[in-house]
């Protein structure tokens, strides 16, 4: 019988199961959803949705009327809403639901590094610290670092965005992860960066630039991840694709 499987993604963990699960014979339909804020993802086979569901009733009403068996939850540590609104939806029609959270990335406990709870807690901070630091946390936050005209960003995006930055000093460069080492130490002796801020995400296609910046012993501020929500969560695509193939 085959299960439908609803994976919820905008990962590179996300993309790679729908690629692991597409070579399996087991017997799934996969669909993954995207949040739609890149224009350009990179191609992940099987159905491909864009844009979100609307909400917990949303996303209940899709679960139903597709007749979903199982809704992966690999979205990114930090995107709190979707994950909160596939908590409720599952629950609330009785479906099975696993998180596929990649786990954070293992820093030194001397290292000059420092984990707050917010953007608005690191851009109080920042100006006792840095005066051109790099900005890796996405485009959104991005407000919280505007009115401090005496410090140079350097801002890097997946994609040019489609509107000026809300920064009053600041340089964008663009990548997609995975991310080279040589390239990011490149990056922080080239723009004379002092300190790197990001959301503590792990990822090893992007720990690059914590290694880089703990080389060139600079600072590193990182937003703290949110609470983890109840339920049966998983470290790996490994890990991840072992359980569902149990469920098959």
């Amino acid at each position: 019988m085959t299960r439908k499987i609803l994976i919820l993604g905008g990962t590179a963990e996300a993309a790679a199961l729908a690629e692991r699960l597409d070579e399996t014979d087991a017997p799934f339909e996969v669909t993954t959803s995207l949040a739609g804020r890149t224009r350009f993802p990179n191609p992940i086979p099987g159905r491909v949705l864009s844009g979100g569901f609307g909400g917990i009733a949303g996303l209940k009403a899709f679960i139903e009327t597709e007749k979903v068996d199982i809704v992966v939850d690999a979205t990114h540590p930090f995107a709190e809403i979707i994950s909160e609104n596939a908590y409720v939806a599952c629950l609330a029609v009785d479906v099975l639901r696993v998180m596929l959270i990649r786990p954070p990335w293992s820093l030194p406990p001397d290292g000059k590094w420092l984990e707050v709870d917010t953007m608005e807690a690191i851009a109080e901070s920042l100006p006792r610290i840095s005066k051109k630091p790099f900005l890796t946390i996405g485009s959104r936050g991005l407000e919280a670092f505007s009115g401090m005209p005496d410090i140079h960003f350097l801002v890097r995006l997946i994609e040019e965005p489609e509107k000026p930055l809300p920064l009053d000093d600041y340089e964008l460069i663009t990548g997609r992860p995975p991310h080279d080492l040589a390239r990011e130490k490149e990056i922080v002796a080239e723009y004379g960066i002092d300190c790197l801020v990001s959301k503590h995400s792990g990822s090893a296609a992007t720990e690059a630039k914590i290694t880089a910046a703990l080389e060139a012993g600079i600072s590193i501020i990182l937003q703290r991840r949110p609470v983890q929500l109840p339920g049966l969560w998983t470290q790996s695509v490994d890990e991840c694709l072992e359980w569902l193939l149990s469920q098959a």
